[in-house]
């Protein structure tokens, strides 16, 4: 038995060659700690708006656990948060998150991504986006998708550029203790991303029965 006739994301799989999203069950989490451990960015640099990948080393398998599961606890039709571990070809490499409130009124999520260090430069962070991106369009029906990145992480940014994303204004954040960042935030509409591999999904009609966006 599995939880998956009971939390319809657990279900969900999303398939583009190579590149596969699967849900962040339990088994999963175990592989993400140590695959952030491993390093995710230069010590010297920030790209998160919360500096999560930071915490030390006996602390950050507990944090990490501990948003998941809240994550999950939160899971419902006005306010939900889907994550992904991302696999390609077969091994884990990162993370690929869509979450969103009050979508059926909105119809716009936010994306939010990590790539371990040891897999940058290969262009999975691209494919990822255009993935979870395709996914947001022709299976939720979103009208409009958001990210975000500061102005000092050119790969973040070169990554939306290709998919299509324009620039939706900046921000002021603090980003560590007493440090100032500049966040850019970016948007696309369906008829501006620039398309990957096609993806094949399964899972998604629970997951929109779920989400009452049959009902809409």
């Amino acid at each position: 038995m599995t939880l998956t006739p009971h939390f319809a994301p657990f279900g969900l799989r999303i398939t583009a060659g190579p590149l596969e999203l699967v849900p962040v069950t339990d088994d999963v989490i175990p592989e993400l700690v140590e695959l952030a451990l491993e390093g995710i960015h230069p010590p010297d640099t920030m790209p998160f708006q919360e500096p999560w990948s930071i915490a030390p080393r006996r602390e950050l398998g507990f944090n990490m656990a501990q948003y998941y599961w809240q994550q999950r606890a939160d899971f419902g039709p006005g306010e939900w948060s889907l994550n992904f571990g991302v696999r390609f070809e077969g091994e884990l490499v990162g993370c690929q998150d869509l979450r969103a409130t009050k979508f059926r009124v909105t119809r716009t999520a936010e994306s939010g991504s990590w790539l371990a260090m040891k897999h940058q430069g290969r262009g999975i962070g691209t494919r990822m986006r255009q993935a979870i991106c395709a996914f947001g369009f022709d299976e939720l029906g979103a009208t409009e998708l958001t990210s975000g990145a500061f102005v000092d992480n050119p790969a973040s940014l070169a990554v939306s550029r290709k998919v299509g994303y324009r620039t939706n204004g900046t921000e002021r954040r603090k980003r560590r203790t007493g440090e100032l960042a500049h966040l850019q935030h970016l948007a696309i509409s369906e008829q501006d991303l620039v398309r990957g591999e096609p993806i094949t999904v399964e899972g998604a009609g629970a997951l929109r029965s779920l989400l009452l966006l049959d009902d809409d």
